[in-house]
């Protein structure tokens, strides 16, 4: 999985649209192989990106969970701990 697509289920407060937004465009740019469309691709690219944040919204606001609710700044926390291992030398 791309490693800049963070999980945005079942956190207080819930996902902002610029999260979603954010989350969509990682994964159009993945999808696509390019960071920047050119000219050319802006108005499919700009296109896929609502489509899969619109998609995302739906996805998040209709899962269910009996978990507690993450805490965003714990994660960022596990995450940080995770990257130090990982480029500790």
């Amino acid at each position: 999985m791309c490693r800049s697509i963070k999980p945005l289920h079942n956190y207080r407060p819930p996902a902002s649209d610029d999260e979603v937004r954010e989350a969509a465009m990682q994964f159009v740019r993945k999808l696509s192989g390019s960071r920047t469309p050119s000219r050319a691709n802006t108005e499919a690219f700009d296109r896929a990106v609502d489509d899969v944040a619109a998609a995302t919204r739906t996805l998040i606001d209709s899962l269910v969970t009996k978990a507690p609710p993450r805490n965003r700044e714990v994660e960022a926390e596990k995450a940080r701990a995770r990257a130090a291992r990982r480029y500790a030398e």
